[in-house]
């Protein structure tokens, strides 16, 4: 078989990324810019191994990423041949840089409750921010900090977010077209009111985060929902509402792990939302509510990191990482003009961020610290997650169809039956188990619910599973 092409790659140890990574990601931008095209085929990775004369398993590594991340598939005794199911986009020529508390046993008739995907608390490097706190109050030059700041943030702090956005994420970003807000919360909620107005429409997913949702209705925005399946929200329905309706000004979605169903927005949708997105001047909200808590090999890059996206604002947060009681969120867009809006308005309700706990945080970020948090408590999740997947194949697999997800706090639970949830939420708070009604991801009916698991003990999850297991079979009867 021919493989006339050649990976034109060197490797850079100054990067601080995998070798595996940075041949993914050379490879993908050689898909994108069209050097590698849609059937194309790859080395092997013996060949590609003795090639840039380093070990096999790298290169399998590598590959594997671009499996994951659908740029390419594997043909069964034939090879690896890049995906024909990517849309072509048109390059700019831009390369990328590589909220709970413990809750007590059911026994002892208290409730055990399934948040929202929560990180455990007890975890979370408080001794290490207790530490930053002191030293930032122990400096000399203390007294520059108790004035007032800028509306957008510490400087200092909104550049270490582009770096992290940048080296972590493939963004390209910088630290003026960064915004530090008190949670992501707060970040979409100056992006409503900074971005649209009353006869707007906003796409949204369904089901989807109704917070998110309120914020956009507040402004006096028309909602439309829109059906999400395996690959994530519908982009064929999508294509006809912007045909329809000529005032839709955003698109709200979840694509790395989509709230409440976790699944991810396939890489073919991306690209055709993107498309769309350029076509129709429409803004993509991005919210990556939890990208850092990923057990594969990578989490998936952000829409807000491909360049050729026009439009679009970045929504995160680090209140899972360091602390869930710390409410410490950002937004990134390029668009300058909105970027200032959502300054001025944040001038009203908060004259400037919390300047000693973003100096806390930075400290901790380049000390290493969170990277550190970051290792352990993905390692603590990963077990935990596991742990929750044996115990649904062992109770729940007749009953419920449900997926290991590769990331995240949460399970997506669809009983096979059809079930009055009034009746299923009702039954199990007389166990002392309380769940998020399916009520609360939209306002039409969903026959699914979000287990989490982050902020539970391992007894906490094998007695409430059971429970739940139980509930559901007898009324699925």
């Amino acid at each position: 078989m021919l493989r006339p092409w050649k990976l034109e790659f060197e490797i850079d140890k100054k990067l601080g990324k995998a070798v595996y990574l940075q041949i993914a990601d050379t490879i993908i931008t050689d898909i994108r810019s069209g050097r590698l095209k849609p059937g194309d085929a790859l080395p092997g990775s013996r060949n590609m191994a003795v090639m840039l004369k380093i070990n096999r398993n790298t290169v399998v590594e590598a590959y594997q990423v671009l499996i994951n991340e659908e740029w390419v598939i594997s043909k069964e005794r034939k090879g690896i041949f890049v995906s024909d199911k990517i849309p072509m986009l048109h390059s700019k020529g831009i390369h990328r840089i590589s909220d709970a508390l413990d809750q007590p046993m059911a026994g002892n008739g208290m409730i055990i409750n399934f948040d929202d995907g929560h990180p455990d608390s007890k975890i979370a490097p408080v001794t290490e921010l207790a530490r930053a706190y002191r030293q930032i109050f122990s400096i000399k030059a203390k007294w520059q900090m108790m004035g007032y700041g800028n509306e957008h943030g510490d400087i200092e702090f909104r550049k270490m977010i582009s770096q992290m956005l940048n080296h972590q994420r493939g963004m390209q970003i910088q630290e003026n077209e960064i915004s530090i807000t008190r949670g992501s919360q707060m970040g979409m909620f100056l992006t409503a009111q900074s971005l649209l107005q009353s006869g707007d429409c906003v796409i949204v997913e369904d089901p989807g985060y109704q917070p998110a949702w309120q914020a956009f209705e507040y402004t006096g925005a028309t909602l439309l929902p829109m059906p999400v399946d395996k690959e994530g929200i519908n982009i064929e329905m999508i294509e006809k509402l912007l045909i329809q309706h000529k005032n839709i000004k955003a698109i709200y979605i979840t694509p790395h792990r989509q709230y409440p169903t976790t699944v991810t927005l396939s890489l073919s949708r991306r690209l055709r939302l993107i498309e769309l997105s350029n076509k129709h001047h429409i803004t993509i909200i991005e919210d990556d509510y939890d990208n850092e808590f990923h057990f594969g090999y990578r989490p998936i890059l952000p829409l807000s990191s491909f360049p050729e996206l026009d439009h679009y604002v970045y929504v995160g947060t680090l209140s899972k990482v360091v602390a869930p009681a710390l409410r410490i969120g950002y937004l990134a867009t390029k668009n300058q003009d909105l970027l200032n809006k959502i300054g001025s308005l944040r001038k009203i309700i908060d004259v400037h961020g919390d300047v000693i706990m973003e100096q806390a945080v930075l400290q901790l970020i380049k000390e290493g610290a969170v990277k550190k948090h970051i290792k352990k408590a993905t390692v603590h999740y990963k077990h935990k997650r596991d742990f929750v997947y044996r115990l649904l194949k062992e109770h729940m697999k007749d009953i419920a169809d449900f997926t290991l997800p590769e990331g995240g706090l949460a399970f997506w639970i669809v009983p096979k039956a059809v079930l009055d949830w009034d009746e299923v939420t009702a039954s199990l708070l007389e166990k002392n188990i309380k769940i998020i009604h399916p009520k609360q991801y939209s306002r039409d009916y969903v026959n699914g619910f979000r287990l989490s698991y982050g902020s539970l003990q391992e007894d906490q999850l094998e007695q409430s599973i059971t429970i739940i297991s139980e509930v559901l079979a007898k009324l699925s009867e």
